[in-house]
């Protein structure tokens, strides 16, 4: 899977989890930056992305590591490259 096709994915579940199709992903895009996002919200998205890539499953460390979507991108990368 190119990196390409991960944003796309990652995008298509932001807008789902927010139910927002005009949200539009940077690689610094954080919580602050999407009015939504709360700490509720950020499980809803997790459990999201953990569906949409088969077999993905963030340990509590890595979910504290992510500072930003580039953060959760790269996290998704190096599952699918594994």
């Amino acid at each position: 899977m190119t990196e390409e096709e991960i944003w796309n994915r990652v995008s298509a579940v932001f807008q789902e989890v927010f139910d927002n199709e005009d949200i539009v992903l940077t690689p610094e895009t954080t919580a602050e930056d999407i009015e939504e996002w709360d700490s509720l919200t950020n499980i809803q998205l997790l459990i999201a992305i953990e569906r949409a890539f088969s077999g993905l499953k963030f340990s509590t460390g890595q979910v504290a590591n992510l500072k930003n979507v580039g953060d959760l991108v790269a996290a998704i990368d190096r599952h699918v490259s594994d």
